[in-house]
């Protein structure tokens, strides 16, 4: 049986998949080859300043984004959240880290060796670190020197990176990404999509509920029909 694909579609900028790391790691470990990861990066904040000013105008600002990021960490203890975030930090974007991650992805499908696990892969190492360089860190990873330095810090050539932006492959990928969540009707981040789409999993949801979908499409391999999960 071909492994289950599951599409993963977020933000980098948002809290919510921040918290859902951990799931995916869980549902990596759990199922293994059982299952395949396709990461794609949305737009939920591409003009973070104007999304924040004007969804939190009346709660408070970036001081009231600030509050409810606080709170979320409150309920979530296995992540943690600097106290600055968005009071001393203030990232005007998430798509340039995107477009980092995704020439990282470029490189990576271009070495010869043979696939690493997901978890082990230079884009999924590079994501995490980019996720817990703004929510654990409070770096500002809107800025080309916070990514260079990530790149360093995990062995990656920063000039092959530059290389892919520079010819606008990475933005070219980019630009299918945030197409693909459109035309997949992604509503945000994060959102995991099984059974060619029937099964979309948004927002904060629970491994459990992940585990029952995946497990499932394995006891009932699709056959064009909807899934009784």
């Amino acid at each position: 049986m071909p492994p289950i694909k599951i599409s993963y579609h977020s933000d980098v900028l948002c809290i919510w998949a921040y918290v859902a790391q951990a799931r995916l790691e869980q549902v990596i470990k759990h199922f293994g080859e059982q299952v395949a990861i396709d990461t794609h990066y949305c737009s939920v904040f591409p003009d973070a300043w104007g999304k924040i000013e004007e969804v939190w105008k009346t709660r408070g600002g970036f001081a009231g984004f600030n509050k409810h990021l606080m709170e979320v960490a409150e309920r979530f203890p296995h992540v943690t959240v600097h106290k600055g975030l968005w009071l001393d930090v203030r990232p005007r974007t998430s798509a340039s880290a995107h477009l980092f991650l995704k020439a990282v992805e470029l490189i990576e499908q271009e070495d010869d060796a043979p696939p690493l696990p997901y978890l082990e892969r230079p884009s999924a190492r590079a994501a995490w670190a980019m996720r817990r360089a703004f929510f654990e860190f409070a770096k500002d990873i809107s800025d080309w020197h916070v990514h260079r330095q990530i790149a360093a810090d995990l062995a990656i050539d920063y000039a092959q990176i530059e290389a892919k932006i520079l010819s606008s492959q990475a933005m070219a990928r980019l630009a299918a990404d945030y197409q693909h969540s459109e035309k997949n009707h992604i509503e945000g981040s994060p959102t995991f999509v099984l059974n060619d789409g029937r099964q979309k999993l948004f927002g904060n949801v629970g491994y459990r509920v992940l585990e029952a979908n995946i497990q499932e499409l394995i006891r009932t391999p699709s056959t064009g029909e909807a899934s009784w999960c």
